[in-house]
């Protein structure tokens, strides 16, 4: 049985994996559990790995699965006295189950993770798991670069992309730039200036005019195929 801040911790990485498709940083982990630093994240993490309960992704900065969910304890099931009977329960987002719905969404080519490219080259359609996919239109983008490593976007995967023409700061969006080329990027306001921020410490930040840069859409979930 997991400790309460370990039973709050797997939950919230589910939580947002499902949300967004990224696993969150020690830092929003650190944040979400009040803990003072993030030597304690590391500790939950090593425990949560330990009891199979999520892993970490090879070759990925900050990139984790979550396995499976720890089960609701029984009215008869005594808890660990890490766990305090009085704390407020956690709303336990349940394992998603495998879709056998399939849809196919547009694929408009390769989009660049590191610098700029020439967006949607040409057209074809792309079979992707309803459940990967929320409300609204959505597109997908092959992943081209490794400037958003560590938002565990990597070269080849296909980025599910929501259509919007807006965005909020710290949103992961693709942004179109004069017109012409793409990338796809964190979206941030720098006072007069739009802030495009790659996610590997190798890029630097890209500026622009807010007139020379077009959301077309904010990122939905990553796909990725193993051959």
């Amino acid at each position: 049985m997991l400790t309460r801040k370990q039973h709050e911790l797997v939950c919230f990485i589910n939580d947002r994996l499902n949300e967004t498709g990224v696993s969150p940083s020690f830092e929003e982990m650190k944040d979400a559990l009040d803990l003072k630093s993030k030597s304690g994240v590391h500790r939950l993490i090593s425990a949560l790995e330990e009891r199979q309960f999520i892993r970490r992704l090879p070759n990925r900065a900050r990139a984790l699965e979550v396995v499976r969910m720890p089960e609701r304890p029984s009215s008869g099931t005594a808890m660990p006295e890490a766990i305090v009977p009085s704390a407020p329960e956690v709303n336990i987002r349940p394992a998603p189950q495998p879709a056998n719905d399939v849809v196919e969404i547009p694929l408009h080519g390769r989009i660049a993770a590191g610098v700029p490219i020439e967006a949607f080259e040409g057209s074809s359609m792309l079979a992707v798991p309803a459940a990967l996919l929320g409300s609204g239109e959505h597109y997908a983008l092959e992943v081209a670069g490794d400037s958003m490593v560590e938002a565990g976007i990597l070269d080849g995967d296909y980025a599910l992309i929501r259509r919007t023409d807006v965005a909020r700061d710290g949103q992961i969006v693709v942004a179109l730039i004069d017109d012409a080329e793409a990338t796809l990027k964190y979206f941030r306001k720098e006072g007069a200036m739009v802030r495009l921020d790659p996610a590997n410490r190798a890029y630097d930040p890209q500026r622009y005019a807010p007139k020379q840069v077009r959301i077309q859409g904010k990122l939905s979930g990553i796909l990725r195929r193993y051959d």
